[in-house]
């Protein structure tokens, strides 16, 4: 026979959480086997909420592992728009400036020419 975790636990759990039978002529014993029942039934419930939970808490982490990748990738992305930006307007500016010197050179070499 093969036994698994699941197997083990189950049969720990009716070991230890299923109740003897109670003495039918004692109406305590009836009443501390009716509690022992509801109490393991309850038991089984929580189990299986806290295994449900934690289930969604792994869902939750994984989200919460994606936005924050999501929103350091957004940062990198704004960081780098910056730079490009500050580099356009910088290189827009040199532009401007190799423009306005070879207009001047143009106008020094056209005067010479008009000269010689």
């Amino acid at each position: 026979m093969f036994v698994t975790c699941r197997s083990i636990r189950l049969f720990f759990f009716l070991l230890f959480m299923k109740p003897l039978p109670p003495c039918h002529d004692s109406t305590e014993s009836m009443e501390v086997f009716k509690q022992h029942c509801q109490i393991a039934e309850e038991y089984h419930e929580v189990k299986k909420e806290i295994a449900l939970l934690e289930e969604r808490k792994k869902e939750l982490i994984a989200r919460l592992e994606q936005a924050e990748k999501e929103s350091m990738d957004a940062a990198q992305l704004t960081k780098e728009y910056a730079e490009l930006t500050e580099e356009n307007r910088t290189l827009k500016l040199a532009q401007t400036q190799c423009a306005e010197q070879l207009e001047k050179l143009r106008i020094q070499y056209q005067k010479r020419q008009g000269s010689s």
